[in-house]
């Protein structure tokens, strides 16, 4: 695989940010989330360090991506990753606290919600990625509010 195929691999997400279907930033999403609720399975330690491993390998892919797709082009979805294991952080391990995590992550990078949307303006892979670990710091902190309100108010 040459080099810009592999940049093209990891940037996408293993190729699922690809067609021209709708929501390629959630498609690209959903191998980040397997990854964390099939092999880390809660394990906090390991989130930690996927989520620091995948937030510099998203800057740094990020960055080369852009000169083949362009400027923040929706086929790069590694930040997405980033963004989704820092939704996690010590969230307990549970499909539905998974679930929420994941929609309330896809729901946090859409809006853009401040600072995130000052994040983006970042130049480069800065910027692809900077909006979304700031989407995943507060779609962690929601998560969070909703698993709380569930479990002491249902």
């Amino acid at each position: 695989m040459s080099t810009s195929g592999l940049i093209k691999f990891i940037a996408s997400g293993l190729y699922t940010s690809y067609g021209k279907r709708f929501y390629p930033g959630s498609r690209g999403t959903i191998p980040a989330w397997l990854i964390a609720y099939f092999l880390v399975r809660g394990n906090q330690t390991a989130l930690y360090i996927l989520a620091a491993v995948f937030t510099v390998l998203s800057v740094v892919i990020a960055n080369e991506a852009e000169k083949i797709w362009g400027h923040d082009s929706k086929k790069i979805v590694t930040d997405e990753w980033a963004g989704m294991m820092i939704t996690l952080i010590a969230v307990p391990y549970s499909l539905l606290n998974y679930f929420i995590g994941f929609v309330i992550f896809r729901l946090a990078d859409g809006i853009k919600v401040f600072p995130a949307d000052r994040a983006e303006r970042l130049p480069r892979g800065w910027g692809v990625t900077a909006d979304d670990i700031v989407a995943g710091i507060q779609a962690c902190l929601i998560t969070h509010a909703i698993i709380f309100a569930i479990n002491k108010y249902l």
